[in-house]
């Protein structure tokens, strides 16, 4: 990989607090609108049961989201904590849904250190952004070694996205969206990981993460 430009400790926290914001400000909007109905005399019984369910739909939707949000971007523990993998798993669940995309999580029931249970979530985010129209994730661990895995219709590797993965786009370019995956790839180098993206086959977008020591005897 090439030689990555780094953006300072100020720049990258503003951007993932901006990212963290970017995914919830929709449910937390729709509650907010929801409960304007609600409180509006002129809305009928009928609106109000659908402007209800909205409400905790939409809670239910931002509470997902803000779990999945404090492992793969926040501290989630102390410094050098472990995190259950199960754990990860059940909150990376809650964040998928079941709508468009079926996740498959194959990983063991373990305490693993934090940064890697942060960089497995981090590239989840980025197997679901290759298949914009739906499909199925499948999260695999062996030993040191993450695979992620996202198959679907119309599988695709957002260029820009690829271009923050693998450290050539410029620090100027970064904004709340591709902070993620540039913030993925310095949780790999500091887990000693080599994080790679690619095609594989016509549908299925494959992201691996592997001990850097194993590439170099490769």
């Amino acid at each position: 990989m090439t030689t990555m430009q780094r953006l300072s400790d100020l720049d990258l926290a503003s951007l993932l607090c901006s990212r963290v914001c970017h995914d919830v400000i929709s449910p937390v909007g729709a509650i907010a609108n929801g409960l304007e109905l609600m409180d509006d005399p002129d809305t009928d019984a009928e609106m109000k049961r659908t402007a209800l369910e909205m409400v905790i739909s939409s809670a239910k939707t931002a509470t997902a989201k803000l779990k999945f949000c404090r492992i793969a971007f926040g501290a989630s523990g102390s410094a050098g904590a472990l995190i259950d993998m199960s754990e990860a798993g059940e909150v990376a669940r809650g964040f998928v849904g079941e709508e468009k995309v079926r996740l498959e999580w194959n990983a063991p029931r373990e305490n693993r250190p934090k940064q890697e249970v942060k960089l497995l979530l981090n590239m989840l985010l980025m197997a679901i952004s290759g298949i914009p129209r739906g499909g199925v994730v499948t999260v695999g661990v062996d030993g040191r070694s993450f695979a992620v895995m996202a198959k679907g219709e119309r599988a695709k590797i957002n260029a820009a996205l690829a271009s923050a993965l693998d450290g050539s786009v410029e620090l100027i370019g970064l904004d709340a969206r591709l902070v993620q995956p540039y913030y993925a790839r310095i949780l790999a180098e500091a887990s000693n990981l080599r994080l790679t993206m690619a095609m594989e086959g016509e549908d299925t977008v494959a992201i691996r993460a592997v001990p850097i020591e194993a590439v170099v005897a490769a």
